[in-house]
C-alpha cells in the first residue's frame, strides 16, 4: 500500500505502533514532526488523516477518531508482524510434531513477509523498541529455519545460509553451533573446528567473553567424532520411487544474494500446488540462475523429478509448443507412435501423466503466454516455473516476480569471487567504478569479472579506463560469445517497430527517473500508453517510482541505455531533433501551466518562440504546482542541459526561466544559477539577445538576494542593455527597477526612487497592471524611507487597490506587509500588527518561506519597538532562521541587530552583546562598513554603561 509522504509514512508508523489502541493527537503530532512542529500541524495532521483513510479504501482498516486522538483498528491477517508471530508459532509445533516440510515451507512464508528493517527511517523511541523486538523475533526465526533445514538432511544448503547468516549475526551462537553441524555433516570437519576458533576469539575480543555450554558440547562432539552428531534422530519422510528424470542443469556455483527472491520463490513453489512462479526481468539481469538455484532448493519437495525446457523465445527459432511436448513425452516414457500427432491431443496425455506424480516444470526462456499455456499440468502436485523477459500477466493464477539488478553488497560479492579478493582489495575505488559503469547488472559484472580473471597482469584500473567511455561500454563488455549488446539486441528485436523507436529515442533523454508522458512526446502522440507497457512489460524500461504527486516514474538501465544511443543513429537526425524538441516542449508547457496557479513572481514574463507540446492530463499533473515542480526539480535541469547539449537556444533559455517563479518561492538559488548559467551558454553561442537579456536579469535577482551587489548591477545593466537592443521595454524596465532596489539596499534612496519611477512610466505604457502594482508598492516603501508619509500612504493605497482587482493574493500580502511600516511610524501599532498578521497568514498558506521570513521581522520590529521582549524574540530568531537558511546575510543581521538593541534597552547586556557579535561577523562578510560601526558604538556603549 502506497501511502504518500515521508510525514503520512510516519503517521502511518504511530498508528501502527499503537494498533487497535487510542493514541492521543499531542502525541501524534510530536512523532510526526519529531519534537518540532510548525504551527499548523493540528490542521496538518487533520489533513493527513484524511489522505491515509482514503488511501485505504473501503475495505482497508478502520481509521477513526477517538476522544482527542486516533485509533487504527486492523485484525490479526491485516497486520504483517501478527501474521509474522502466528507462521513462527506454527512452524514450532509442526517442528515439534515431526512435520520437517511444512514447518521448513511455514517459516520460509513468514520470513517472506519481511521487505526492509521494520519501521525503516522512523527514529522514536516507541520505534526503536518494537523494532529490536521484531528483529529478535526474525534472528531467532531464521535459527529455526536453519534448524530444520539441517533435520531435513539438507546439509548443503543449511551450511550456505548459515555463512552468510553467521557474517551478518557473528555473536548468535546458536548460528554458530548449527554451522558447525552443518559443516561436520558435510564432511568438512576441520572448518567446523575452526568455526569455534573463530567465534572464541570474537566472544573473547568484542565482548570479553568464553563460548557458551552448549557451543562448548558440540565442538567437544566434533572432536571426538560422536555419533550423536550424525543425522538420524529426524522423523524419516516417505517418497515415492525416483524416477529418471532429472533435467535441470548445474546450478552456478558462485551464485550470490537474491536472499528474498529465491526465498519466494521457493516458498510459492511449495506452499500450494499446482503453482506457477514466473520470474521476469531484463536481458542480463540473471533470472535463469535465480530459477536454477530455486529449482535445485525445492526439488526435494517434488520427488517424482524436474523436468527444464529452454522454450529459446529470443531467439530466430522459438521452440514451438508441439514439439517441446513430445519431448516431454520422451521423458516420462512415451516414445514412437505412442507420442499423439495434434498439439491439443499430446497436451491432454501430458496433463494426465502428471495428474499423479509431484513433479517440477522448469520453463527457461518463455515468450508470449501462448507457448506457455500448452506445458502447464492441469492438476495434481506439480509446479511450473518460467523465466521469460516480459511479464506474462496473462498466465492465470500464476505468482510474478520481478528481478532487477543485484544490490550494490551482491554486486560487490560477485566481482570479488570471480576477480579474486586481493586484487580488489588493492583497488577498491576502481573495483567501484566497474561495477558502476556496469549498473550491477549480474551478466555485465560476470563479463567484467571474467576479462581480469583472465588478464592476471591487468590492474583493474586498465578495465575501468576502458568502461569509463560509455560509447565503448558495450564492445568492452563482451568475452566470447557472450555480450551485453547481443543481450539487449535479443529483446528489442522482438519489439514493434514503434516500441523499438521509443526505446532508441528515450537513450537520448540521460539518466534520469522520468514521467511516462514523455514517451507520447517522442512518437508525437498523446496515446503511447500501450508503447510504454510494450517496454516495460519487455523488462527494457524499468518502472521505478510513483511520485509524489501520483505519477508512475521510468528509468532505463545505464547499458540499457547505452545500447539505446547506439541504436538511435538509424533514426534520420532531423526527426530525432524534432523528438528532443517535443519532450522539452512537454515540459515547457508543465511548467508554464504550474507557475500560472503559483503567485504571481517578480521576474514574470511574457513567451518566447520554443515549441510548445501538451501532455495528456496536464491539469491533473500539475493541480498542485509546487508539488510538480518538487517532483521533476532535478528532471527540469536535466532538460536546460540537454536543450542546450541540443543547441535548442529557445527551449534552454524558455526552460529555465519557466522555473524562476518556483525557485524564488522555495529559495532555491543554486538551483537558480545552475540552469541559467547552462542556458546562458547556449542563448550566447546561438547570438540569442532576448533569451540572453532574461537569464542575465533573473541572475541579477538572485545576486540581489545574495547582498552580491556588483554582481547584480553588472548583470542587470548587460539585461537592461540588451533589451534597449532588442526593443524589449517592458524587460528594461523591470531591469531598471531591480537596479532600484540594489540604489535601495545600498542606502542610495533619491537615485532609487528616480530608477522606480522611470520604470513605472514604461510600464504604465505598456499596461502591466501586476508589474504596475509592484512598482507602486516599492515607491511607496522609499517615500516612507524618505519620511513622507502621506504620500506614501497613497502610493501604498493604489498598490492595494491594483493588487485586489487583480485578484493577486501574494502581491496583496507584500503591500500589507510593506503599509505596516506606515501605520508602525503613524504610532498605530495595533493597525501594523493586523497587516502583519494577514500578510505572514497568506504567505504561510501560499508556501512563501522567504516572504515568511521578512514578515517575521517587522513583526519582531514593532514588538521591540514596544519592549515585548517574549513576542520580539519569538518573531525575531524564526526570522533569522529563514534568512540563514537562505543564504540572506543582510536581513539576518538585522535580526540579530534588533534583538541586540532590545537586550539593551532591558539592561541586559550579555544577551545584547552576543547578538551584536552575530550581527557582526554577518556584516563583516558583506562588507558593510557602515552597520559595523554602528554595532561597535553599541557595543561600546554597553562597556561603559551608557545608552548606545
Amino acid at each position: 500500500m502506497r501511502v504518500g509522504s515521508a510525514k503520512h509514512q510516519r503517521l502511518l508508523a504511530v498508528l501502527l505502533l499503537h494498533v487497535n489502541e487510542r493514541v492521543d493527537r499531542d502525541r501524534i503530532i510530536d512523532l510526526v514532526w519529531a519534537g518540532d512542529p510548525p504551527r499548523s500541524a493540528l490542521n496538518l495532521l487533520q489533513k493527513y488523516v484524511g489522505e491515509l483513510r482514503r488511501s485505504f479504501g473501503d475495505e482497508g482498516p478502520e481509521l477513526a477518531p477517538l476522544a482527542g486522538g486516533y485509533r487504527l483498528r486492523l485484525s490479526t491477517g491485516q497486520l504483517d508482524s501478527a501474521r509474522f508471530g502466528e507462521l513462527v508459532e506454527t512452524a514450532r509445533s509442526q517442528f515439534a510434531d515431526g512435520e520437517l516440510v511444512a514447518a521448513q515451507a511455514c517459516l520460509r512464508e513468514a520470513l517472506a513477509l519481511w521487505r526492509g528493517p521494520a519501521y525503516d527511517g522512523f527514529d522514536a523511541e516507541a520505534a526503536d523498541t518494537e523494532r529490536a523486538r521484531l528483529d529478535e523475533l526474525r534472528i531467532a526465526a531464521l535459527e529455526d529455519l536453519a534448524e530444520i533445514t539441517l533435520a531435513r538432511g539438507q546439509h548443503d544448503a543449511a551450511a550456505a545460509d548459515l555463512a552468510r547468516l553467521t557474517k551478518t549475526y557473528p555473536f548468535r551462537e546458536r548460528l554458530r553451533e548449527l554451522q558447525m553441524i552443518a559443516l561436520y555433516r558435510q564432511g568438512r570437519r576441520a572448518e567446523a573446528l575452526a568455526v569455534f576458533d573463530t567465534v572464541r576469539t570474537v566472544l573473547a575480543d568484542e565482548l570479553g567473553i568464553d563460548p557458551g555450554a552448549r557451543l562448548r558440547r558440540c565442538y567437544e562432539l566434533i572432536l571426538r567424532g560422536d555419533p550423536e552428531l550424525e543425522p538420524g534422530s529426524e522423523p524419516v519422510e516417505a517418497t515415492a520411487a525416483p524416477l529418471p528424470v532429472r533435467q535441470l542443469p548445474l546450478p552456478v556455483l558462485d551464485f550470490v544474494g537474491r536472499v528474498e527472491q529465491v526465498a519466494e520463490v521457493t516458498t510459492a513453489l511449495v506452499a500450494r500446488t499446482p503453482s506457477v512462479v514466473a520470474v521476469a526481468g531484463g536481458p542480463g539481469v540473471g533470472k535463469s540462475s535465480l530459477v536454477v538455484r530455486a529449482a535445485h532448493l525445492v526439488s526435494e519437495s517434488f520427488p517424482d523429478g524436474q523436468l527444464y525446457f529452454d522454450l529459446a523465445a529470443t531467439s530466430d527459432t522459438p521452440q514451438q509448443p508441439a514439439q517441446l511436448l513430445a519431448d516431454a513425452l520422451r521423458a516420462l516414457s512415451v516414445a514412437g507412435n505412442a507420442i499423439p500427432p495434434r498439439l491439443t491431443e499430446r497436451a491432454a496425455l501430458y496433463r494426465s501423466l502428471l495428474a499423479d506424480r509431484r513433479m517440477l516444470v522448469v520453463l527457461e526462456d518463455a515468450g508470449a503466454a501462448e507457448q506457455v499455456l500448452p506445458l502447464l499440468p492441469a492438476a495434481g502436485g506439480c509446479a511450473v516455473l518460467i523465466t521469460s523477459r516480459a511479464l506474462l500477466t496473462e498466465l492465470p493464477g500464476a505468482r510474478q516476480i520481478d528481478l532487477d539488478v543485484l544490490d550494490h553488497a551482491e554486486a560487490y560479492e560477485l566481482f570479488t569471487g570471480i576477480v579474486g579478493g586481493e586484487r580488489v582489495a588493492a583497488e577498491p575505488g576502481e573495483a567501484a567504478a566497474i561495477l558502476d559503469s556496469c549498473g550491477n547488472l549480474p551478466l555485465a559484472i560476470r563479463i567484467a569479472g571474467a576479462r581480469l580473471a583472465g588478464r592476471p597482469a591487468w590492474s583493474l584500473r586498465v578495465l575501468r579506463e576502458r568502461l569509463a567511455d560509455e560509447s565503448r561500454r558495450l564492445t568492452e563488455l563482451r568475452i566470447g560469445q557472450l555480450g551485453v549488446r547481443a543481450s539487449v539486441e535479443l529483446s528489442m528485436r522482438l519489439l514493434p517497430p514503434d516500441a523499438a523507436r521509443a526505446l532508441s529515442l528515450l537513450g537520448l533523454l540521460g539518466a534520469h527517473t522520468l514521467p511516462g508522458w514523455v514517451v507520447g512526446a517522442l512518437l508525437d502522440r498523446p496515446d503511447a500508453e500501450a508503447v510504454l507497457d510494450t517496454l516495460v512489460d519487455a523488462s527494457l524500461l524499468r518502472l521505478t517510482t510513483t511520485d509524489a504527486i501520483g505519477q508512475p516514474r521510468y528509468r532505463l538501465h545505464d547499458l540499457i541505455r547505452a545500447y539505446a544511443r547506439e541504436s538511435v543513429d538509424r533514426i534520420p537526425y532531423p526527426e530525432r531533433r524534432d523528438a528532443i524538441a517535443r519532450v522539452l516542449g512537454g515540459w515547457l508547457s508543465l511548467a508554464e501551466h504550474a507557475t500560472d496557479l503559483m503567485p504571481a513572481g517578480l521576474l514574470s514574463l511574457a513567451p518566447g518562440t520554443a515549441l510548445r507540446w501538451t501532455p495528456p492530463e496536464t491539469p491533473r499533473l500539475v493541480a498542485d504546482p509546487f508539488a510538480w515542480f518538487d517532483a521533476e526539480r532535478d528532471t527540469l535541469l536535466g532538460a536546460v542541459r540537454l536543450a542546450a547539449d541540443w543547441g535548442l537556444d529557445e527551449p534552454a533559455w524558455e526552460l529555465a526561466a519557466s522555473a524562476v517563479t518556483y525557485y524564488d518561492h522555495r529559495c532555491l538559488h543554486e538551483d537558480w544559477k545552475l540552469g541559467h548559467h547552462i542556458a546562458l551558454e547556449a542563448v550566447r553561442a546561438a547570438n540569442n539577445l532576448r533569451g540572453e537579456s532574461v537569464l542575465l536579469r533573473a541572475l541579477g535577482q538572485v545576486h540581489i538576494y545574495r547582498d552580491d551587489f556588483d554582481d547584480a548591477v553588472r548583470d542587470i545593466e548587460a539585461a537592461r542593455a540588451l533589451c534597449q537592443l532588442t526593443g524589449d521595454k517592458l524587460g528594461g524596465a523591470l531591469a531598471l527597477s531591480m537596479l532600484g532596489t540594489v540604489s535601495r539596499e545600498q542606502g542610495r534612496h533619491d537615485e532609487a526612487l528616480s530608477q522606480v519611477r522611470q520604470a513605472l512610466l514604461i510600464v504604465v505604457g505598456e499596461r502591466d497592471r501586476h508589474l504596475e502594482a509592484q512598482l507602486r508598492s516599492s515607491i511607496a516603501s522609499m517615500l516612507l524611507a524618505r519620511g513622507e508619509l502621506d504620500e506614501a500612504a497613497e502610493w501604498f493605497e493604489e498598490a492595494l487597490r491594483l493588487a485586489r482587482a487583480l485578484g493577486d493574493r501574494h502581491r496583496i500580502a507584500v503591500v500589507l506587509r510593506r503599509m505596516s511600516s506606515l501605520h508602525d511610524q503613524r504610532g498605530n501599532p495595533g493597525a501594523a500588527l493586523a497587516c502583519l498578521a494577514q500578510a505572514l497568514d497568506a504567505f504561510v498558506e501560499l508556501s512563501d518561506e522567504r516572504c515568511a521570513g521578512y514578515t517575521l521581522l517587522e513583526i519582531g520590529r514593532v514588538h521591540a519597538r514596544r519592549h515585548s521582549r517574549q513576542v520580539a524574540t519569538e518573531a525575531l530568531e524564526s526570522a533569522a532562521g529563514v534568512f540563514h537558511r537562505h543564504g540572506d546575510r543582510r536581513d539576518e543581521a538585522e535580526c540579530w541587530r534588533l534583538l541586540a538593541d532590545l537586550n539593551a534597552a532591558l539592561d541586559q547586556p550579555g544577551a545584547a552583546r552576543r547578538h551584536y557579535d552575530r550581527a557582526l561577523r554577518l556584516w563583516r562578510t558583506i562588507g558593510d562598513t557602515a552597520r559595523i560601526a554602528a554595532a561597535m558604538l553599541s557595543l561600546g556603549a554597553l562597556s561603559t554603561g551608557r545608552p548606545g
